[in-house]
């Protein structure tokens, strides 16, 4: 029996959470901290605008957070505008919390022609739609709501364009035989991004044909056979069995002089069965990426111009209980300013380890250089415990050895330039590019008998923040290289980015790399 319903809403069902105003206290709290910070000289105009950034990323979320919290439980669960964006029916997270939230960090508009990202306005906009927007938020708000509408009407024709050129290309690629007896294929894995799984091995094997048999590591009992299909069942016992990756056939490597064979393409997902012969899959294919061609430029319209940056990482926890061990970390110890020892990493190949109690490996991490680290080798870690934290907004340059400072090839208006910050009056020396490549600029670290210890190369960029002839610990940092963040990304990442990939143009500086095996050596170029 069908079942009639309506959800209606009313303006008190957009709950605006009591904790806003306090968590927006915070946040001006912290940013009027960075200011004081960067008016006393501590910190470059950089760092402060990328940590104000960073508040109110951070407080953003908090709030999204608590007002999720809070419609969840408004009317036990049954608040209508939770329900539509619960069951997928309308509206998102981010559209929520522009309603009752705080609409958040707003992107700045930008001249055609500019690349990369976009900068964002430092002020973010406090009020929700609900409580209404001030005149000043109001404007800054139009340019993202503008920006939306024009880019909409300027990439459907881009679309479509590379709808018919992906059509033009695949259009010959159709399934010619059952099977063409190939004996490659390609071994997929899950597919990870930062330890987090974005898609499971099971959703990538399943409904493709095996390439070999797939064997139970711990019994050797054949799960899959050659050539058979996996399909749901199997799929979930290989998961189950613990296999980490998977050789399966792919149209990639499939042998038919024309078209492909239906065991390299696998499943139709239209009928659930092995695909039949005469389908045309290229088309399928190309019509599968030019279609959502059309709504990766309507991305902006959605978010009206919103600037959601992901906020920086700035440390590295554990995701599981278990034993930590490291690999090759290389770190020195020094005091801080309240006398404790700490330990700072001073290897670019450290890795740490997590197992449990069965010594699998359940997580793996490089420990960045520079980082201090907190935990000991060996030790037992809870989930959630902070093995090492770093500066998220520069990278640094740090003495391995006690000395003195030297510094070379540091020509004031050649290699580097002395910046004044007008706000704060503070110089500070920045390397800036040369043209002449023998003045490479470097600090090194003497002994108390003029020995250098080791000299470390300068980048262009670097603030250096020692002075020339000062005494040195192992475990100071010499040199700040700013990192660039505090920028969204925009739609026109989207498909910009997508044609450039079928266009396969040749880099404008392609790597070298080499062909055969044997034993690189320098030198002046010998005539055979």
């Amino acid at each position: 029996m069908a079942f009639k319903g309506g959800l209606s809403f009313n303006l008190s069902d957009v709950v605006i959470p009591k904790e806003k105003d306090i968590l927006i206290d915070k946040a001006r709290s912290e940013v009027q901290e960075v200011v004081m910070n960067y008016n006393m000289g501590l910190i470059t105009n950089n760092e402060r605008y990328n940590q104000i950034i960073d508040i109110w990323t951070h407080t953003n979320s908090r709030l999204t957070h608590t007002l999720m919290d809070k419609l969840q439980s408004d009317k036990q669960g049954f608040n209508s505008i939770y329900m539509m964006m619960d069951s997928g029916a309308r509206g998102s997270k981010e559209q929520i919390r522009q309603l009752s939230g705080m609409r958040g960090l707003m992107a700045k508009p930008q001249k055609s022609g500019a690349s990369g990202g976009q900068d964002i306005i430092e002020n973010p906009i406090l009020s929700n739609f609900k409580e209404g927007l001030s005149i000043l938020e109001y404007f800054i708000s139009t340019h993202g709501a503008r920006k939306g509408l024009a880019d909409t009407a300027l990439k459907t024709a881009d679309a479509g364009y590379l709808t018919r050129r992906l059509v033009d290309v695949a259009q010959d690629v159709v399934i010619n035989d059952y099977d063409c007896g190939t004996l490659r294929g390609l071994t997929v894995s899950a597919l990870k991004k930062s330890d987090e799984i974005v898609e499971s091995l099971y959703d990538r094997i399943l409904g493709r044909v095996a390439l070999f048999d797939v064997e139970d590591p711990s019994t050797n009992e054949v799960i899959v056979k050659e050539g058979e299909e996996i399909n749901e069942d199997l799929a979930r016992a290989i998961e189950a069995a613990g296999i980490e990756e998977v050789e399966i056939r792919s149209v990639l490597t499939c042998e038919l002089t024309r078209g492909v064979c239906s065991k390299c393409y696998g499943r139709n997902l239209a009928t659930g069965k092995l695909v039949q012969r005469g389908e045309a899959v290229g088309v399928i294919a190309a019509q599968s990426i030019g279609e959502p061609g059309t709504q990766l430029t309507l991305r902006t319209f959605h978010v009206g111009g919103t600037a959601s940056n992901i906020a920086d990482q700035a440390e590295l926890a554990a995701k599981n209980d278990g034993t930590l061990e490291m690999e090759g970390v290389r770190f020195v110890e020094r005091k801080n300013a309240e006398g404790e020892v700490e330990k700072i990493v001073i290897g670019r190949t450290g890795e740490i380890k997590i197992t449990d109690k069965s010594r699998t490996v359940i997580m793996n991490a490089n420990v960045p250089y520079g980082s201090k680290l907190l935990v000991e080798d060996k030790s037992k870690l809870k989930k959630g415990d902070v093995i090492c934290k770093w500066d998220p907004y520069n990278a640094v340059i740090i003495s391995e050895y006690d000395g003195k400072l030297q510094f070379n090839n540091l020509v004031e208006g050649v290699t580097y330039r002395e910046e004044v910050d007008e706000q704060t009056g503070f110089t500070e020396i920045v390397i800036k590019e040369n043209r002449d490549k023998k003045m490479i600029p470097t600090i090194s670290v003497v002994d108390k008998d003029e020995n250098e210890l080791k000299s470390y190369n300068l980048p262009v960029d670097a603030h250096i923040i020692v002075k020339d002839g000062d005494g040195i610990s192992s475990g100071d940092v010499m040199v700040k290289i700013p990192r660039k963040s505090g920028k969204s990304g925009d739609i026109t990442g989207g498909l910009p980015r997508v044609t450039e990939m079928f266009e396969a143009r040749n880099p404008s500086n392609p790597a070298v790399v080499s062909e055969i095996d044997g034993v690189a050596s320098y030198g002046k170029n010998q005539k055979r």
